[in-house]
């Protein structure tokens, strides 16, 4: 199969130039990428129903006889509706289509075919919208459905994979030994690359589906390994003492129990051991990450090395300078500030006395790691906001130096089974304890109706001195209704909050546009801020009392929570509103557990149990290699691939032995994509 991923896709029947650029638009460029380019659903035709038994709400499969034929009329706006009637023995239903100019020709009153879709109501009587159908000779199967583009339908991209799949060899090399399979009951690679596209029973599918997970996630939980044992290479940086509890000295607060076993953890990882420290600190909402980070720093730094602090937008970045500098330059440590806005002849001084070692510590945005930035002797570099990162910029950051010592800090919760997963090349320290002084946000879920008395409540704290946010999930209007950033704003500022100053801050606006905005805000300059989760990773505004979000449920558990952490910072009471009118049973259920509590590990796993299938990490996962079919949500195949890998490592040469040779060469191929180097 591996010369398949070398065959172009316009190499197959009816995929010319034109189409092979929809299918790269897809991310499929090769044959071999098309046969791994797996099915979102599937349409199942093996099991019909009665009309009469067709349950409302559902999707389906009827074999029905069409009445007579389809009729087409125009409606509004110049659109065609056509409709027909089918019947069976049990009953009658209604089957509609927009805009189809041809349908009247493709069905025939009189013959027996066989609908796909969603069952709806229309006029009393059961009706089937845009529904799939084919003749009952043909229709007796399960169809694949195919996550498709603009002018590349599912059907299209159904055709050319049954090409794909002839191409396929009678004998494909199996990449996992036998005795895996074996012993976890897994399916060989053949059966489940064709009977994942085309199976023709809903077993066949279930074994294939789980074949292809297991797959994903031990080639990925085995990459993440190889990952990690090469950066056990021995590092060059030696620290000699520990000089963390003189820093922790230096702060006007004392630091918790969490905070130094978790920067005892790190300074055993620099002292005591020849490779590089490699850790993740996890950690929630204002649980005191940065101090640990800073006190690292600042042992590095005490032991003659410079330190790198990067941050995810510039004005976080200031917010770190500004803390630590206060500090650190009473203590004699150099800090410096090197972001976006700084001027062209600042920062060649500042690049001079950083490449001299007249710079200590070096916190910044991502202009950190750009070309011309040379640290003399890089010991240890910072991550803040891991999430906001992809590999390749942390790898760059690395590079600034001979094999610092690196720390990343992540303020996402995950279920610790998941981040061994996720951040499967670090070493994990949490911080499970919360600063004395810390509030606990009270949260609150109320209906549109009484968003009115929240407003008077904004009022009465805005007029106290106090802030707040109101979020919004869009930036424009659309037709779902949603409230949008822009239409809230131009309201609040109008109408509801008239007199007082309201700002405006989102992702469509220009990096300087938000970051002066945000400013403001800090500054006490806007009193109620409208904005989107681009203030999801913000800055610390301790005055800022109350967090509002609009449309809550159109936000992801772990997001709220984000969200929520922006507020609870000062010494005022804070609170949170949750405004929906959301009525589905899991909603509300999700909606209430972020009023129970303000644990953010147990919100994590709360957003798992209840989400189920899905990307818990949006799109971006973390710099993972792209799962087609794995879902890290699904604990239960984690687990079985986390066994099957620990079993491959206890092998004589682990994942060197010949009998690996396979997997070894998936993993370089699934890696290559994220640009992880050194996995031979």
């Amino acid at each position: 199969m591996a010369s398949l991923f070398e065959k172009k896709i316009e190499t197959l029947w009816g995929v010319g130039e034109k189409r092979a650029k929809l299918f790269n638009r897809l991310g499929v460029f090769t044959v071999g990428e098309l046969l791994r380019f797996y099915p979102r659903t599937y349409e199942d035709y093996t099991n019909p129903v009665d009309i009469s038994s067709a349950q409302y709400g559902e999707y389906c499969c009827v074999r029905a006889v069409l009445e007579s034929p389809v009729v087409t009329s125009r409606i509004s706006g110049g659109r065609l509706i056509s409709r027909g009637r089918i019947f069976d023995e049990s009953g009658f239903m209604t089957i509609t289509f927009f805009n189809n100019r041809v349908i009247d020709k493709m069905l025939k009153s009189g013959r027996e075919y066989t609908f796909y879709g969603k069952v709806t109501t229309s006029r009393g009587e059961a009706e089937m919208v845009s529904p799939m159908f084919s003749d009952v000779e043909t229709g007796h199967r399960i169809r694949p459905v195919y996550p498709a583009t603009a002018g590349l339908s599912s059907v299209q991209i159904e055709s050319a994979m049954s090409q794909a799949i002839k191409l396929l060899p009678q004998e494909v090399k199996e990449p996992i030994p036998d005795w895996i399979l074996e012993r976890y009951d897994i399916e060989g690679l053949n059966f489940a690359i064709r009977k994942i596209h085309f199976p023709d029973n809903a077993d066949e599918l279930k074994k294939a589906r789980k074949r292809l997970v297991f797959e994903e996630l031990l080639l990925l939980s085995l990459g993440l390994r190889r990952l990690k044992s090469i950066k056990r290479e021995e590092t060059s940086i030696t620290i000699k003492k520990d000089y963390s509890s003189e820093f922790y000295s230096l702060l006007p607060f004392k630091p918790t129990d969490a905070q130094l076993k978790v920067t005892s953890e790190c300074v055993n990882d620099m002292i005591n051991s020849t490779s590089p420290m490699n850790r993740l600190i996890q950690g929630d909402v204002g649980s005191g990450k940065t101090a640990v980070a800073a006190a690292l720093c600042y042992t590095v730094i005490k032991n003659g090395w410079q330190a790198a602090f990067m941050a995810p937008t510039e004005i976080l970045a200031q917010q770190h300078y500004e803390a630590l500098s206060k500090i650190l330059d009473g203590a004699g440590v150099r800090t410096e500030l090197l972001i976006g806005s700084v001027t062209a002849a600042n920062k060649r001084k500042l690049l001079d006395r950083l490449a001299k070692g007249e710079i200590d510590l070096l916190i910044g945005t991502n202009a950190i790691i750009s070309d011309g930035v040379e640290f003399k002797a890089l010991g240890l570099a910072v991550t803040d906001e891991q999430h906001r990162f992809g590999v390749r910029q942390r790898a760059k950051l690395i590079s600034k130096g001979n094999k610092p010592h690196t720390l990343v800090m992540s303020a996402t919760p995950i279920p610790r089974t998941l981040a061994l997963i996720v951040y499967g090349d670090l070493d994990i320290s949490i911080i499970d304890e919360f600063p004395p002084g810390r509030q606990s946000v009270s949260t609150f879920l109320i209906g549109s109706k009484k968003r009115l008395s929240m407003y008077g409540f904004i009022k009465d704290h805005l007029d106290k001195g106090l802030q707040a946010y109101i979020i919004c999930p869009t930036v424009e209007e659309n037709e779902l209704n949603i409230a949008s950033a822009n239409e809230y704003f131009e309201k609040m500022r109008s109408e509801e909050f008239k007199g007082y100053k309201v700002g405006l801050l989102h992702g469509k606006l220009k990096a300087k546009e938000k970051d002066a905005v945000m400013r403001d805000f800090v500054d006490g300059k806007i009193q109620l801020l409208v904005a989107t989760t681009v203030v999801e990773v913000g800055v610390d505004v301790p005055n800022a009392a109350i967090m509002a979000v609009e449309n809550a449920e159109r936000f992801g558990f772990s997001q709220l929570h984000q969200l929520r952490g922006r507020v609870g910072r000062g010494k005022e009471k804070s609170y949170c509103f949750l405004i929906s009118d959301a009525h589905g049973e899991e909603t509300l259920k999700r909606l209430k557990t972020m009023c129970r509590t303000n644990n953010g590990f147990e919100i994590a796993d709360m957003d798992l149990k209840l989400r189920g299938p899905g990307d818990f990490f949006g799109s971006r996962q973390h710099g993972l290699p792209e799962m087609h079919i794995a879902d890290l949500a699904d604990m239960d195949s984690l687990c079985l691939a986390q066994c099957a890998a620990d079993e491959i490592e206890r092998l004589p040469n682990g994942l060197d032995s010949i009998e690996c040779r396979g997997l070894r060469a998936e993993i370089l191929r699934l890696f290559s994509n994220v640009g992880s180097e050194g996995m031979n």
